[in-house]
């Protein structure tokens, strides 16, 4: 029999997200905190939280602000948070803290999705979790849909846009190609996906990642441990350009903001992806912000910085496009 000190051997240091030790016992050491809902004080926004899908416990923490009327319908984000798949919720402080802000300055309704983590939960629980969040959001244009009464008081669910930071990014991308031919497409559509510091990666470096070798090696080890399949860094889900994976021109949206942040090791998937879209036969806009000397995600660990007060702005300004602009 293994001793006590076997057992606390950590066998895995997923760093800064978590550890596996020998035993089979999962640390989590990043995103772990959470918040309540309730009335934000600083940006007079309320929120709470409310369960989507009862039989897989996937949530939700849902944002409006204060003073909104019945009669004044507000576009929708959709948000998926960032962690690499395994770490963070909605109710992570600085989620909650980044999307009051968000919700104060673009004057929208926000539905922050708690999808499953891996391990416990492989991937694509992640992926469908999310999905099921959207399949609850289109069911309230049904006459014996879902209720939500912030959703059918307060949405115009002509005007649903999909956001994400990070993973939740990779999310909102793969959404947006799932929705175009499917039930929930049918019933609204999506105009643009908010894509910031998103998590798309490969097998073979590409511009800063060749010099980086270091943070290359991170990133891999952290997917391959999310996403065990043989095919590796390039499964479709993580790099969308391989063989196998769907064109971009069925994004089911109108409009794609991409932002990248000039320290991030990440960066340069981010400007690949947004040169292809652009070249694809995808009929939409897209449009690209850099955020220079900052690294991943800064905005959601420093949001009173000029540069993430920034992003927000921008970010606002693409969610308030009207129908006709998109």
């Amino acid at each position: 029999m293994g001793s006590e000190s076997d057992d606390s051997e950590v066998v895995l240091d997923l760093f800064p997200w978590l550890k596996v030790y020998k035993n089979g016992t999962i640390e989590r050491t990043a995103g772990v905190e959470v918040v309540p809902p309730g009335l934000d004080l600083e940006t007079n926004v309320l929120s709470k939280d409310i369960v989507l899908t009862p039989e897989t416990g996937v949530s939700a923490r849902i944002y409006r602000p204060n003073f909104v009327t019945k009669r004044q319908k507000l576009p929708l984000a959709v948000y998926f948070h960032g962690g690499a798949f395994c770490v963070a919720s909605p109710a992570f402080p600085n989620y909650h803290t980044s999307l009051n802000k968000l919700v104060a300055e673009a004057n929208v309704v926000v539905l922050s999705v708690g999808y499953r983590l891996a391990p416990e939960h492989p991937l694509p629980a992640a992926y469908e979790g999310s999905w099921a969040a959207l399949r609850w959001v289109a069911s309230h244009e049904e006459e014996d849909g879902q209720n939500e009464t912030w959703i059918e008081d307060y949405v115009d669910l002509d005007r649903v846009y999909l956001v994400g930071d990070s993973a939740g990014a990779n999310i909102a991308h793969h959404l947006a190609l799932r929705i175009k031919e499917s039930d929930p497409g049918q019933r609204f559509k999506i105009l643009g996906i908010g894509m910031i510091h998103s998590y798309f990666w490969g097998t073979n470096p590409i511009g800063s990642e060749v010099a980086d070798r270091f943070r290359k090696e991170l990133v891999d080890k952290w997917w391959l441990y999310v996403c065990p399949s043989d095919k590796g860094c390039d499964d479709p889900l993580i790099n969308p350009f391989v063989d196998g994976s769907p064109d971009l021109a069925g994004l089911g949206c109108r409009r794609v903001l991409v932002v990248v942040a000039e320290k991030d090791i990440l960066k340069d998937r981010g400007r690949f992806y947004y040169d292809k879209l652009v070249k694809s036969e995808w009929k939409g806009k897209a449009e690209i912000m850099e955020n220079e000397g900052e690294d991943h995600v800064f905005h959601i660990f420093n949001p009173e910085s000029d540069k993430a007060k920034s992003l927000i702005k921008r970010l606002a300004a693409f969610l308030n496009q009207g129908k006709d602009d998109c």
